[in-house]
């Protein structure tokens, strides 16, 4: 082979590389500026929850007010900006801090359920829904970090 054969041959070989390294580069940037997609599909949500629950709280509610239960949490991570209605492929854009407390949650779902009809028999019944339900999220990889105790 002549000389200028290996030149082309080399110059071809790292322009494809070059190349190759930006549009990787490029892409992975894109990719880890949007948000992971998480999957929420109700019957598992259902299923898994109900298998976290401790025995006495799945004593307590049916598979459909454990839904409904859901369904009310849902809602109010909603109302307060956690559960966007456009997320495919969005970039990550939370500019605030939210913080979810417990208390709060737990008093909305008992006022909800009430207004519902579900009985509940223990409200500790609907902290351990909760639970479970930020388990669920945590194990979809649909949850941020855990605030620090102030």
């Amino acid at each position: 082979m002549e000389p200028i054969t290996w030149v082309f041959l080399v110059a071809a070989a790292l322009s494809t590389f070059v190349i190759a390294a930006v549009v990787i580069g490029r892409e992975a940037r894109r990719l880890d500026a949007v948000a992971p997609r998480s999957v929420y599909l109700i019957d598992e949500v259902v299923e898994f929850v109900a298998e976290y629950l401790p025995p006495e709280t799945q004593a307590r509610l049916t598979p459909s007010e454990l839904e409904q239960l859901l369904t009310l949490h849902m809602r109010w991570l909603h109302a307060k900006g956690l559960q966007p209605t456009n997320v495919v492929d969005r970039r990550q854009d939370i500019d605030t801090l939210v913080i979810v407390g417990e208390n709060d949650l737990t008093a909305y779902l008992l006022a909800e359920a009430e207004q519902a009809g579900i009985v509940i028999l223990d409200d500790v019944d609907v902290v351990h829904v909760v639970d479970a339900h930020l388990a669920y999220f945590e194990a979809i990889g649909a949850v941020g970090p855990k605030a620090i105790d102030l």
